[in-house]
């Protein structure tokens, strides 16, 4: 494979490549002499996830900050039932004394904040006081009453998301989208700072596209079905709101790079590139992506484990562990999902490939922690 803007690649690998491995069980190897860890806990949509920051103030060209580790804890809080709720707590609870006893990071270098999908569930749902006793009853369990469970707004999610994931250099020349299970959200810095942030919505997910392909489908549960109304969903509803939203957002004037988050962009990096496995960020074509569209659909057994580990050449892969991502990505995304995933972000970059010019398209693996980790960077400069 030959990367395309060698330097840009290399630049935004560099943000995210994470080369902190433990020492022993206590110890975070760090990469800076002069530097102080942090740790961010976010109450997601799915479950509880914890970022392990490293932030080193003392850097010449200003703040630097990467993360060191991330864990997550499974707990479907959104289901906003006991069992979840508990669930949420009881992760909450494990995840603070891990960066508290694990990592000894003090309680003061410990953010915890709710994401905005939760806030947007619960908002809809009418279901925001699950929020605020979670926020009370986590205080109690961890004996800090005065501690602050930030509810982030969607807009300043996708601000700090901007701001963990795309490199300083290309701050105000990159439009990053980041492609949930129920919508998608995202958006740039238009006037050269960082305060002033130009949202992007969606309203359409992988889930949710998925979801209403499924529904058209109605008794014909055939895959060649699936796939006719999926293009009927694309091409209808979805197809005029991308265009809406691309379009008012001034996005394509402004941004010579796209970058893609989420988990479909994550399956379709790892799918296309598996060999690139150590790579947190691939770049890509819309034609590689429509290629990929049609072989899940078409020729879905040749994007196994097995079959796309034949094709990657040379001694130097570690194949255990290519294959076992590639058989997590079957294992988040069936194959349905996996194509109205695809054709999502085929709809999305089709708005970007213009006849006299056209965008550069990158894929962020784990784009999950980037703005948990914007957000711990923000709150210790304050």
């Amino acid at each position: 494979m030959i990367i395309k803007n060698t330097s840009l690649f290399i630049f935004f690998s560099l943000l995210f490549l994470s080369t902190v491995t433990l020492q022993a069980q206590n110890d975070l190897k760090l990469n800076f002499k002069n530097s102080t860890v942090y740790a961010g806990i976010e109450v997601g949509s799915k479950g509880v996830k914890m970022s392990v920051i490293e932030i080193n103030r003392k850097n010449k060209k200003g703040s630097v900050y990467q993360i060191v580790k991330d864990t997550a804890i499974n707990s479907d809080f959104i289901s906003f039932s006991s069992s979840t709720f508990f669930s949420t707590l009881d992760a909450m609870g494990t995840l603070f004394n891990k960066a508290a006893k694990q990592y000894d990071i003090s309680s003061d270098r410990i953010f915890t904040a709710v994401s905005s999908g939760v806030k947007g569930q619960a908002d809809k749902e009418n279901k925001t006081a699950w929020i605020n006793n979670l926020a009370d009853s986590f205080k109690a369990r961890i004996a800090e009453p005065s501690r602050n469970l930030t509810v982030i707004e969607i807009a300043e999610e996708a601000r700090l998301s901007h701001l963990g994931i795309i490199p300083d250099e290309r701050r105000y020349s990159t439009f990053l989208i980041d492609v949930g299970s129920g919508n998608s959200k995202g958006g740039y810095f238009p006037f050269g700072n960082t305060t002033d942030f130009k949202l992007f919505q969606l309203n359409w997910g992988t889930k949710s596209t998925s979801n209403a392909a499924d529904k058209r489908s109605e008794d014909d549960k055939t895959l060649f079905n699936y796939q006719k109304q999926l293009g009927r969903v694309l091409s209808g509803a979805v197809d005029k709101e991308v265009i809406y939203a691309v379009n008012e957002s001034g996005a394509y004037n402004m941004s010579d790079y796209v970058a893609i988050s989420g988990g479909i962009a994550w399956s379709v990096a790892t799918l296309l590139y598996p060999e690139l496995i150590d790579n947190p960020v691939v770049p890509v074509t819309y034609e590689e992506v429509e290629k990929l569209g049609e072989d899940i659909y078409t020729k879905y057994p040749s994007l196994s484990a097995d079959v796309l580990l034949k094709k990657i050449d040379g001694k130097n892969f570690n194949k255990i562990k290519i294959s076992k991502e590639i058989k997590n990505v079957h294992q988040v995304f069936d194959q349905k999902s996996l194509m109205a995933g695809a054709g999502l972000l085929l709809k999305i970059m089709r708005q970007f490939k213009g006849v006299h010019e056209g965008k550069e398209f990158y894929l962020v693996k784990n784009g999950q922690v980037g703005w948990i980790s914007a957000y711990v960077n923000q709150q210790t400069g304050k």
